[in-house]
């Protein structure tokens, strides 16, 4: 959903960054749309490795930078890109101020995010998965920022919402600058 949401913006000689982008999919899909360069940014080495792998495969291995290790940690280091993409990773970092905001001041002119959405239910749930992970003794565990606060943090960098879908669980937003680069054929 996220990347039928961001296509119609112009990806065609973009800068991509993919913040917790795991095995590549974002990245892979918005260079084989025409996307200049992308950095994948990811804290599981293993998951790096395997969207080397498929880079190698693909025959964008040159177009693909990748960066191990903890966003919020290695921001500083990472530039700026015309697209910032992060699926489905607020809801596993605990400190969403620092990573959306970081993340959101990197976006030139897109910040794409799938989040667990604002729902009683969902919370529930995610109570639910944390209190398993617990069980088992796992450390990971999940989280259910406020939307809101999502949307001041990206708008305190010059970001709008620009479209939203959602699912019983997730919410997907694209936000983009008020200045302009928004999708094809739309006013900005």
């Amino acid at each position: 959903m996220l990347l039928d949401m961001i296509r119609p913006y112009r990806v065609g000689g973009s800068t991509v960054l993919d913040v917790g982008g795991g095995i590549g999919v974002i990245d892979s899909e918005l260079l084989r749309a025409g996307a200049g360069h992308a950095v994948l940014v990811d804290a599981s080495a293993a998951y790096l490795d395997v969207a080397r792998q498929e880079a190698r495969q693909a025959n964008l291995l040159e177009r693909i930078e990748f960066v191990h290790g903890d966003f919020v940690r290695r921001a500083t280091e990472i530039d700026a890109a015309d697209i910032v993409t992060l699926d489905r990773v607020v809801c596993c970092y605990p400190d969403a101020d620092a990573l959306v905001g970081s993340s959101a001041a990197r976006a030139r002119r897109v910040h794409g995010l799938v989040l667990p959405r604002d729902r009683w239910l969902v919370r529930v749930a995610i109570r639910i998965l944390n209190l398993g992970s617990q069980i088992r003794r796992r450390a990971y565990r999940a989280y259910a920022h406020t939307n809101s606060r999502i949307d001041q943090l990206v708008a305190a960098e010059g970001l709008r919402p620009r479209s939203e879908r959602a699912t019983f669980f997730w919410r997907v937003v694209v936000y983009d600058r008020a200045t302009g680069g928004g999708a094809e054929g739309s006013t900005a």
